[in-house]
């Protein structure tokens, strides 16, 4: 089993990992971040860790490296902002936006569901009853139904292509 001795493991060991970690990196949240991670990895290859000689040498090193590759990261990010400057603020959302999203809060889950993969997603009908776990003809229907309380609550009609299920 996976977890065989690893509690102590891990009690016994995840303060000196987490102070190694801050020591190197001068962030306690990322510290804390990185040895999760590391502990966490070490948990899922327990059977195999457990066996190396000193397995909290190998939980630091990985904590290391992952604490390194974001540092890579965070160093990139500032590269790009320093050459291309800061990116510009997104636009508000439309009136149109803010009215959609707010009929669809409005619908039943299951037709807002049905919605939201269909026509923004582009799944077919076929495939939003395979994630939904619905029938397609239940598929069908909620579509309709929530097309048609959609172009209520928009005031506006539905185009000929919508108005059968």
């Amino acid at each position: 089993m996976a977890g065989d001795g690893f509690e102590d493991f891990y009690l016994g060991t995840r303060h000196r990992v987490v102070t190694f970690l801050y020591a190197m990196g001068g962030d306690r949240a990322e510290a804390q971040d990185a040895a999760q991670e590391a502990f966490l990895r070490a948990w899922q290859r327990w059977s195999t860790v457990a066996r190396y000689d000193d397995p909290e040498a190998w939980v630091r090193t990985v904590g290391y490296r992952l604490c390194v590759n974001r540092w890579r990261k965070v160093r990139n990010r500032m590269v790009a902002y320093q050459r291309h400057g800061p990116q510009p603020p997104a636009p508000p959302p439309s009136e149109d936006t803010v009215a959609l999203v707010d009929a669809l809060r409005r619908l039943p889950e299951p037709e807002r569901l049905a919605i939201a993969l269909h026509h923004l997603l582009d799944l077919p009908v076929a495939e939003v009853a395979a994630q939904t776990g619905a029938p397609v003809n239940t598929v069908k229907s909620r579509l309709a139904r929530g097309r048609r309380t959609l172009a209520t609550l928009l005031g506006r009609d539905l185009p000929g292509e919508y108005t059968h299920a």
